[in-house]
This record gives C-alpha cells, structure tokens and sequence, in this order.
C-alpha cells in the first residue's frame, strides 16, 4: 500500500515537473486547452473502461466517488499530452513525426505496464496492453487535430489578436 501511494505522489511529481519543463510562458493558454481537451477524452474512456470490468482500480484517491484514477484520467495522462502537443517537431519529415507519435504510446504503455505488474494501482480484468497502446495512440491523434485545429482558428485575445 505503501508503494502504491509512493508511485502516486511521484507520478504527480513527475507530471508537474514534465509540465514546468515543457510550457513556454506564452503557450501557457495552449496548454491548458490541450490538457482539458485530453482530459474531456479520458475521463469517459476511463469510467467505461472501468464500468465494464475491464481494468480494475483496487488502490485509487476517490474509491466511493468512481472506480477509474483520478490521477491518470485527470492529471497525468492530460499533462502528457500537452508535452506531446507543445513540443511536436514540426520541422521533422514523417519518419520524425511518426516516431513521436510512436514514441509517446509507447513509453506510456510500458510505464502503466510495471504499474500494473508491480503495485496494485491498476490491474488488467479483460484488458491487454495493446489496447492501451492503441487508445492512447488515438486519443493523442484526437487531441492534436483538435488543438491544431484551434490554433489555426485562433480566439480573440483581450486586445484584439489571436493566440496562435
């Protein structure tokens, strides 16, 4: 039990730290729309996957108020994405572009993989690491067209021009 909350702290730790590291002062807005725009994906997909049994939650902040992670759902998997978004390499070709949104899954996959082996944060009911991979895979494909999408319309700022 221990351990666990040790995992928990620190992957808050290391969420907070991969968001100072990775949000320039002035994409803090950009930030923050990719962030709720991941979390507005996850937490559904997180509460269904729970629901039907397919991963199980037996160590969690809330355990009365949802069966999913609070943690993962809402904060680090969010923070993730925005270090995927805001430091894309746009100049890459395709191999290096496609090589980030390989690379991304990946780590993350093998990550809540010795989550799920080693702490009881988390564990596999009818559910396999590739269909991590593939959801996460997805849901940060979701979130970049979107937040390319919104920066390409832009919203007004308070002084007239657009944040993009």
């Amino acid at each position: 039990m221990l351990l666990d909350r040790i995992v928990l702290v620190g992957a808050w730790i290391a969420g907070a730290v991969l968001l100072a590291l990775t949000v320039p002062r002035q994409h803090i807005r950009d930030a923050f729309v990719v962030f709720m725009f991941k979390m507005v994906i996850t937490w559904p997909i997180g509460l269904l996957v729970a629901e039907f049994d397919l991963i199980a939650y037996p160590v969690r902040e809330f355990p009365k108020a949802s069966l999913t992670s609070f943690s993962f759902e809402y904060f680090i998997y969010p923070a993730t994405c925005v270090a995927f978004n805001l430091r894309f390499p746009e100049r890459s070709g395709a191999w290096g572009k496609l090589a980030w949104y390989v690379f991304f899954p990946t780590w993350m996959t093998a990550v809540e993989v010795a989550i799920e082996r080693y702490t009881d944060l988390l564990r596999y009911v009818h559910w396999s690491w590739h269909w991590t991979w593939l959801t996460l895979l997805i849901t940060f494909h979701m979130t970049r067209v979107f937040y390319l999408w919104f920066i390409k319309k832009g919203i007004p700022a308070a002084k007239g021009g657009s944040l993009s």
